[in-house]
């Protein structure tokens, strides 16, 4: 017999044998519930004096069972249930009102951020008798007030509305979503939000920038929502009806996600994911998924599974009705440890041996450093911000092939490759991991073997993408990054990329105003001033000059 859900402790054991009953039930397709159910939840519920639902699948299966208290039900996790792209759950939710009330505004909320097929309430006299039962659904389209219709009141002893039909017929009208998603089925759709505090324009830039990263991760963008407020709500980031908002979106546009563009902390992104039967990310979440799908070296791989383990372990909650949360025996530090427990320990374990492995990568690291410095070639490093054509200069400069991509972190691990002057003088010159606004600070952290490569750099090339209409802001995230870095010491050269997709006066006016080299990473031709400004900045310490002034002073 299926279990029954909510305030069951104060029910007598015919009350239960009753409500286990309602298993056995099948409801005719054509109606939303039959007339005997109704009455007999109805005389149930005025016995007890508490509200009783029950959620009918397609089939007209009664798969839940539900008891409330005397003003509201509490409808469980129904994630086993998963609607796709543009479509309903497949659930419709009737329950009791003890209060001749009709559906209230709990009710809409259930409906719309669940997806609901219907919401219903039958009114209960005091005499224990259904008197109205009323209705409401998603509408297929965008309402400019309310994402659902209320429909006139049914007598409950009428009940045959030819519900089945009445539910396709909603989703037909959804149909066009569904067709775009099955086109390309198996990848994910997203739904990018903004909840700002900054001006419109700055934000945005930012959401522009999330959908660029959304795209290198390979998510399909199916649209984006911003909100401006003068102060963010510290418990779900936006208003409650705003997010009953994004859900009815969402399913306009056939999305399998939402990505916030602000960092989510674990009791937000708790509160949402409650409201919410989506998948929700934010914008550190997708930076670091997009890093584990770019890793290819062994240290790449333990840099970015550290990152991910130090984002995950505060926001680690297992939600799992199926068992109980107590637990022993092998695996678990004695009986009354729950699994959250386990899984946080066994992360933290984890975490413990990963910065262990990469604490042998930095020992490595230094070694390889020492031995390039006997033979005292100068380093040169390639910094900027990520898709800016730090790959693409490499390769040609130095006729490599590294993998290089108009994607945002398109190449993550590091690549050196040696580069001679025209004057003879060789240096080793290295690409190293872009930078973005707001780079996760996990990732920072995890990245430290990588990016204390740079602090042995002798000169450093900054690629700007001067097309990149945000390329000032761009500028700004690289300078931060390098001053929390210190790094500011080290002579740097700005590079301005991409000079043939801008227009000779403003070439002009930026070279000057950035104190700048403006080149085309990939035309060799434009490369040859960039050239001589590195070989000129690399002289004083090249090993040709060493030398000289070794023997001069001897002399």
């Amino acid at each position: 017999m299926k279990r029954l859900f909510g305030n069951t402790g104060r029910l007598k054991a015919s009350q239960i044998r009753r409500l286990e009953n309602l298993y056995r039930r099948n409801i005719p397709p054509e109606f939303v519930i039959t007339s005997e159910i109704a009455r007999e939840i109805s005389k149930l519920s005025a016995e007890i004096r508490c509200q009783i639902g029950v959620l009918i699948n397609r089939r007209g299966k009664i798969v839940y069972v539900i008891v409330g208290d005397h003003q509201k039900i509490v409808i469980p996790d129904i994630s086993n249930y998963r609607a796709t792209p543009g479509r309903l759950k497949g659930l419709r939710c009737i329950h009791t009102h003890l209060n001749s009330e009709p559906l209230t505004q709990d009710d809409f909320a259930d409906l719309v951020l669940l997806r609901l097929d219907i919401m219903g309430a039958i009114t209960v006299t005091e005499e224990g008798m259904p008197y109205q039962l009323h209705l409401s659904h998603i509408l297929p389209k965008g309402a400019v007030e309310k994402p659902y219709r209320i429909l006139p009141p049914l007598d409950c002893n009428h009940l045959n509305t030819g519900c089945l039909e009445f539910i396709r017929g909603i989703e037909a009208e959804l149909s066009h979503v569904r067709a775009l998603y099955d086109a390309d089925r198996g990848k994910e759709r997203a739904l990018l939000v903004s909840v700002s505090t900054v001006s419109r324009h700055l934000s945005m830039d930012s959401l522009s920038e999330l959908a660029e990263l959304a795209k290198s991760g390979g998510i399909d963008v199916a649209g984006s929502v911003l909100q401006q407020r003068k102060k963010a709500d510290p418990r779900l980031l936006m208003g409650r009806g705003k997010i009953q908002d994004l859900v009815i979106c969402a399913l306009y546009k056939g999305a399998t996600m939402i990505i916030f563009d602000q960092e989510l902390n674990p009791s937000q992104i708790r509160r949402i994911t409650d409201q919410i039967d989506l998948k929700v990310i934010d914008r550190t979440q997708l930076i670091l998924d997009i890093f584990a799908q770019r890793a290819r070296t062994k240290e790449g791989k333990l840099q970015v599974e550290l990152a991910q383990l130090k984002y995950l372990l505060p926001r680690l909650v297992v939600k799992n009705t199926a068992m109980s949360r107590l637990t022993g025996g092998i695996g678990g530090r004695g009986p009354g440890e729950t699994k959250l427990e386990i899984n946080r320990r066994r992360v933290r374990e984890r975490i413990t041996r990963l910065e262990k492995a990469l604490s042998l990568v930095i020992k490595q690291r230094k070694q390889q450093k020492a031995r390039r410095s006997k033979r005292g070639l100068p380093v040169v490093s390639i910094i900027g911000y990520t898709n800016a054509g730090k790959s693409t200069l490499l390769n040609t400069l130095t006729k490599s092939n590294v993998l290089a991509e108009s994607r945002l972190f398109a190449t993550l691990d590091p690549s050196s490759r040696r580069l001679k002057f025209p004057k003879d003088t060789e240096v080793i010159i290295t690409d190293t991991v872009g930078f973005i606004k707001n780079l996760p600070k996990d990732l920072m952290v995890s990245f430290r073997a990588t990016l204390e490569e740079l602090k042995s750099a002798d000169l450093l090339l900054h690629v700007i993408d001067i097309s990149n209409t945000r390329f000032e802001s761009q500028i700004e995230s690289v300078e931060k990054i390098l001053a929390e870095l210190n790094l500011q010491h080290i002579p740097l050269l700005r590079v301005l990329n991409k000079q043939d997709l801008v227009e000779k006066e403003m070439l002009d006016t930026l070279s000057k105003t950035l104190s700048g080299i403006t080149v085309s990473a990939n035309d060799e031709s434009t490369l040859i001033h960039l050239i001589e400004s590195m070989e000129a900045a690399i002289a004083p310490i090249s090993p040709v000059t060493q030398v000289f002034q070794e023997g001069s002073l001897q002399r």
